[in-house]
């Protein structure tokens, strides 16, 4: 019965202790992240190190995969035509990475976009699909 009593009077305190803490303000919020722009991402695959475990090029070389396969999910989900489509066989992720690179940089008209919308320019003009089958019409 004694602990009934004092639960109130414990809450109490403590939101008169918080009083002091409140009236401070509260804290700034963090701003928001900021989008990576293409530029950025190119400085930072060209920075990698030949290492593949290196943090440059685990970053370098994730965001690029995730994005491809992210790219790839979607538009087989969709039933939609690709942006790019890489050849068979493939190229390595260090070819992609280099080539990305060398776009970049003849292309700097772009280094401001989101990586990710960069990344997409990179791929489809480097790996452009084979145009898409002309309409059939039905037969009447």
């Amino acid at each position: 019965m004694k602990r009934a009593r004092l639960l109130p009077v414990t809450l109490l305190g403590l939101g008169l202790a918080a009083g002091p803490a409140l009236a401070q303000g509260t804290p700034p919020a963090p701003a928001a992240a900021e989008p990576v722009s293409t530029a950025t991402l190119a400085s930072i695959c060209a920075a990698s190190a030949p290492n593949a475990e290196s943090p440059l090029t685990a970053y370098c070389r994730g965001f690029m995969i995730g994005a491809g396969q992210y790219h790839a999910a979607v538009t087989a989900a969709r039933g939609a035509r690709p942006v790019f489509c890489l050849p068979n066989p493939s190229p390595t992720v260090e070819q992609v990475q280099n080539s990305f690179v060398q776009w970049a940089r003849a292309n700097t008209q772009y280094g401001q976009e989101r990586a990710v919308d960069g990344l997409m320019r990179f791929a489809a003009a480097t790996y452009p699909c084979p145009p898409a089958p002309a309409p059939t019409r039905g037969r009447r």
